[in-house]
């Protein structure tokens, strides 16, 4: 090691995990003959110095060093250079100081930039191209590597390189268009990649034919790629402009569910390349999410292979498409699923995150009334995984009570359904699991008695103060005037810290009292954030509805939700249900309409859209 490792307080310095005073051994064992224990302390520096891309005070400390060691080591040249790639490219508090140290030992190592190993010289250009500002003195060099390389990936790592530090845009468009008819398809594809980065939109076409050539010709992951900010991987910029996505699609670049997750309206455009590309249940439930867009009702011959699977999770996943896209016979498939495979079909789960069995109930959502024959098959076998089907068909629900009384807290939504019709047993089971504190069964008492003394007091009984608030927020939302003893303890919600919390709080005082001039405001802030939604957000689109008022201060977030081409809720994870961004677009438009400004953009929407 060069002189001075000891005279830095490695002490004083921190990495990942603390002090940095292992540093100087971990640089030591990097430069031993041994190639066990170089590989093993590399390990450990890329761990404590460049963890998870954050750069550290000793990362710039160890920079010196790490570049010695890259230069006159004993080996693991490229290992090194990567380390001082990932100090480049780091982020946190001492990132500026690291990058003026990886700026300063960058000079010594230029001698690299024609190294024999082409992995070497890569991995120089992407250091470079990290340094931003303080590479620009060494464009000349890159200019000149580039006309001297003779490997094709370093050359088209060159072009990027250049693109991103390049002074005059001018003269690299011109360079990078001449590059568009280059042999290599790979320096093609950087060419036309730093060409449409900076493209205004939408893309020229021909420049995106060029783009999806070149890929084609050499296709690329990209995932965790070298390059730093402006730096656009292809695939990403096009999905800036929708008919660049869909172009891309209709050339063989598996971009169909990113394009209708990221664009509203394509889900017709999309369906064909999602349905060919369906191999396993995650790719049918993307089909069952984009066919609940569509109006639906044709056949999808392609689904039998799926519904004949050996797997039971495919053949439930292939149902639930079937439902979604309203094929004839769904029903059919449905009931047949469910005297097959009763047992997987209640307890599939399409994600870690969703209800299980969903299946069902999405037949009933979907078909409505003409799915009383499924919800004839829960009644006559239920589970709680189906229960809340019973919920649209009462007369059902009615002949089945003992059954329900006896799957209580699950059926308590269905009892709350039947209201008075539930009859004195099921009154009778629903106090006693609410005398012992079930909420679920205090709420359906109080829909079928019109009490809410025991909703009531299972909330006051609540002996942790934030679940006790919280409960009160649910019940009062649920219940609206009843529940006007729980007014004080949503009051609380009110000076929540979260958003989200004081919005529901609001809207369960305005369901309670009616007063929408005090309660809606505060359900508006969580809309007139800005930035992107999430479901929650639905909530207050929802109470905003309800109440028939739009604030000022929300009514450009609305009326963005109402008009955005683009997605503005998010639709992670999918398990087949419609995207919550219809739902969000359907009651913007529709607040909008209510508050007296017809929503820009209306005619788009489709009729299933509207529903």
């Amino acid at each position: 090691m060069p002189d001075g490792i000891d005279d830095i307080d490695w002490a004083a310095l921190e990495h990942a995990y603390g002090p940095a005073d292992d540093v100087p051994g971990l640089l030591r064992a990097a430069g031993s003959a041994d190639a066990r224990v170089r590989d093993e302390a590399l390990g450990e520096l890329f761990s404590s110095l460049c963890h998870q891309g954050s750069v550290y005070s000793a990362t710039a400390a160890a920079v010196p060093f790490v570049a010695r060691l890259a230069l006159d080591g004993p080996g693991d040249r490229l290992s090194l250079l990567w380390l001082l790639h990932g100090a480049a490219d780091g982020t946190g508090r001492a990132y500026p100081r690291v990058r003026r140290a990886v700026a300063v030992a960058l000079p010594a190592l230029l001698g690299l930039a024609a190294d024999e190993d082409a992995s070497v010289r890569r991995a120089m250009v992407w250091i470079v191209a990290a340094g931003g500002e303080a590479s620009l003195p060494l464009l000349p060099l890159l200019r000149a590597r580039l006309d001297t390389e003779d490997d094709a990936e370093v050359r088209a790592d060159l072009v990027t390189a250049l693109g991103l530090l390049e002074v005059s845009q001018d003269a690299g468009r011109a360079r990078n268009r001449a590059l568009l008819s280059a042999p290599e398809p790979v320096v093609r594809r950087a060419a036309a990649t730093d060409l449409l980065r900076t493209a205004p939109l939408p893309l020229p076409a021909a420049l995106v034919e060029s783009a999806l050539d070149a890929y084609g010709a050499a296709p690329a992951d990209e995932t965790g790629h070298p390059w730093p900010e402006p730096y656009r991987p292809l695939t990403e910029r096009l999905m800036d402009d929708p008919d660049a996505a869909l172009r891309a699609v209709e050339r063989g670049l598996p971009l169909a569910w990113e394009l209708t997750e990221t664009w509203r309206d394509r889900e017709r455009d999309v369906l064909p390349w999602l349905a060919s590309a369906a191999r396993d249940a995650e790719g049918l439930y993307r089909v069952a999410r984009v066919g609940a867009a569509l109006e639906g009702g044709a056949p999808a011959p392609w689904l039998a292979a799926h519904l004949r699977s050996d797997d039971p999770a495919v053949r439930v996943a292939a149902t639930h498409a079937a439902v979604r896209l309203r094929v004839p016979g769904a029903l059919g498939l449905v009931l047949g699923l469910m005297d097959d495979l009763p047992e997987e079909a209640a307890t599939v789960q399409p994600t870690p995150f969703a209800a299980p069995g969903m299946v069902v109930p999405a037949a009933v959502e979907v078909f409505g009334a003409a799915a009383e024959p499924v919800a004839r098959r829960v009644a006559a076998r239920p589970c709680v995984q189906w229960l809340e089907v019973l919920a649209y068909f009462p007369a059902l629900a009615a002949g089945c009570v003992d059954e329900l009384v006896r799957l209580l807290p699950a059926s308590a939504g269905v009892l709350a359904a039947l209201g008075p019709s539930a009859g004195s047993p099921a009154v009778e089971a629903l106090r006693a699991r609410a005398g012992a504190g079930d909420l679920a069964s205090a709420l359906a008492l109080a829909r079928v008695t019109g009490d809410a003394t025991a909703a009531v007091d299972v909330v006051r009984a609540e002996p942790d103060a934030l679940a006790r608030r919280t409960a009160a927020v649910r019940v009062a939302a649920e219940l609206g005037p009843p529940a006007a003893a729980l007014l004080p303890l949503v009051e609380e919600r009110l000076s929540a810290p979260a958003r989200e919390c004081r919005a529901d709080a609001a809207a369960a005082i305005w369901r309670v009292t009616g007063n929408a001039c005090d309660t809606a405001p505060v359900v508006a802030q969580q809309l007139a954030r800005g930035g992107d939604l999430y479901e929650p957000h639905l909530g207050a689109l929802r109470a905003l509805t309800a109440m028939r008022v739009l604030p000022a201060p929300a009514r450009s977030a609305v009326e963005r939700i109402a008009a955005s081409p683009r997605r503005v809720v998010s639709g992670f994870p999918c398990d087949g249900s419609p995207h919550p961004d219809l739902e969000a677009r359907g009651l913007a438009r529709g607040l909008l309409a209510l508050t007296g400004r017809r929503p820009a953009g209306a005619h788009t929407v489709s009729s299933r859209s509207r529903a």
